[in-house]
C-alpha cells in the first residue's frame, strides 16, 4: 500500500500482460529456469521478472507499508480529528457479505 493505495506488485505474463499480485498472498517463488509464483490457494503464475526482482518488489512493498503505518504511529490525537470521518450512523446500506476463499481444483 504506497501513497497511490496500490496494495499490489505489478509483474509480467510471459505474453508481455502486466497484472498485479497481492504480495501476502505469495507462498513460494521458484526459478526453473521461468519465474514461477505460487499463491497460498495453489495458483501458480508464470512470470518474465527474475526471482530477485520479485523479490525486491516485495520487499519495497513491506517497507511501504511499514513506512506508512509508522507515519500513522506518529500522528497525534489533534491529527486525528482533522481527518474526515466515514463512520456515518445514518448510513443503514447493507455490507457485501464475505467471500471465502477456495482452492482451486487440481
Amino acid at each position: 500500500m504506497s501513497r497511490t493505495g496500490r496494495a499490489v506488485i505489478v509483474v509480467t505474463r510471459l505474453n508481455g500482460g502486466q497484472f498485479g499480485v497481492n504480495p501476502d498472498l505469495i507462498q513460494r517463488i521458484d526459478s526453473a529456469p521461468d519465474t514461477i509464483l505460487t499463491l497460498i490457494d495453489g495458483t501458480k503464475f508464470i512470470v518474465v521478472e527474475p526471482m530477485a526482482e520479485v523479490i525486491a518488489r516485495v520487499r519495497d512493498y513491506r517497507a511501504e507499508v511499514l513506512a506508512l503505518a509508522r507515519a500513522l504511529s506518529d500522528l497525534t490525537e489533534e491529527d486525528l480529528e482533522d481527518q474526515p470521518q466515514h463512520d456515518d450512523p445514518d448510513d443503514d446500506r447493507p455490507i457485501a457479505p464475505a467471500v471465502p476463499l477456495r482452492p482451486r481444483g487440481k
